[in-house]
């Protein structure tokens, strides 16, 4: 049986087996501060222990719910508004000529791709903001009669 198991500050992707009649956990993969079942850490898991089954959406519903986000002083949501304050900063830092004097045209290329996917991934998560009723709803509106 696997399940996603705190340890600390970082989250572990488990599975018990049993050997020699004790039960023991096999550590399948480190998932982080933030318990994410990612598409690399299927691969992986599955390529380092192809013998072993997993049900990966029941697994990704458990890591999702290992995050209590409507606790607004639990450490994850700390850390999730201090990351995006510090984005806020940098990207207020940023200016278009940095990225035309610099030497390599792909490291601005990336840079760009990687601003459009942010911009997207913002407007989908305000959307969904959006739509949700209850007190997300009442600060989205709030922000936008600003």
């Amino acid at each position: 049986m696997a399940f996603v198991r705190r340890k600390g500050n970082a989250f572990y992707l488990v599975h018990n087996v049993r050997h020699g009649g004790k039960v023991r956990q096999l550590h399948l993969a480190r998932l982080g501060e933030r318990p994410r079942i990612t598409d690399e850490v299927v691969r992986e898991v599955s390529k380092k222990h192809p013998f072993v089954e997993l049900n990966w959406n029941a697994l990704r519903e458990q890591a999702s719910s290992q995050v209590n986000l409507a606790n607004p002083s639990s450490p994850v949501i700390q850390k999730l508004v201090a990351t995006l304050r510090a984005l806020n900063v940098d990207l207020a830092d940023l200016f278009p000529p940095l990225l035309q004097v610099s030497d390599s045209p792909t490291v601005a290329r990336e840079l760009l791709v990687q601003l459009r996917l942010l911009q997207s991934t913002l407007q989908v998560k305000l959307d969904q903001f959006d739509r949700k009723q209850g007190r997300f709803r009442h600060a989205a509106l709030r922000l936008q009669s600003r």
